[in-house]
């Protein structure tokens, strides 16, 4: 039975099934079929025109084949249906993040990490314009909090070892540095980051 067909669905089983559809938008999203993922999305949003989800599959897919204005137009709709979406306005920052404007993307991925700071799109996102912009103290804030509940998620470590470094504390991004290493002996990035950050420790007098 193929549930993205069906139209007449029982009053108390709605939700169930625009879930369902939702999430096979998602899978057929994540294989890069793009068609058959719009066209789930376009049901679930007939079954429940008031949920951001469908918006946001279809702002991605259309962010994915670099159609900016209908990914835009897709996300401020999410957004519109759901304040709080914070991915919706990491959708919207990447946007600004690919035409250059820099500030934009900034506060939108605040925006977004402000409503949810587990968001890593989002993080890693700000952690770009950031450089590119070469503002760092907010970023190493977000950096932190999402490090206290994911300790060992490397990649951010290194994220903000870099930004330490860029920031002039290369003590704290060797610390930073050694703990990556502690979890990924072979990390090559690590190790050649370490060495200029110890470069760059002064030499007791």
């Amino acid at each position: 039975m193929d549930l993205t067909r069906q139209t007449a669905v029982p009053d108390h089983g709605w939700t169930q099934h625009y879930d369902i559809v939702q999430e096979m938008g998602d899978c057929y999203a994540t294989v890069g079929d793009y068609v058959q993922a719009q066209d789930c999305y376009e049901r679930a949003a007939m079954l429940a025109p008031d949920e951001a989800g469908p918006y946001m599959g279809t702002g991605v897919i259309a962010l994915q084949q670099g159609k900016l204005a209908d990914a835009e137009i897709a996300f401020r709709v999410a957004l519109r249906l759901d304040a709080q979406c914070s991915k919706a306005l990491a959708g919207l920052a990447m946007i600004a993040q690919q035409q250059k404007n820099w500030q934009n993307a900034f506060d939108l991925y605040l925006k977004s990490l402000e409503l949810d700071g587990d968001n890593l799109t989002a993080l890693l996102g700000l952690f770009q314009v950031s450089c590119q912009m070469g503002s760092f103290a907010r970023v190493i804030e977000y950096l932190n909090t999402y490090l206290n509940l994911h300790p060992a998620d490397t990649a951010v470590m290194f994220c903000l070892a870099t930004l330490y470094l860029k920031e002039r504390q290369p003590d704290r991004a060797r610390r930073i540095l050694k703990d990556i290493l502690a979890l990924e002996p072979n990390n090559t990035d690590a190790k050649n980051l370490l060495e200029e950050a110890e470069n760059r420790i002064p030499i007791p007098a």
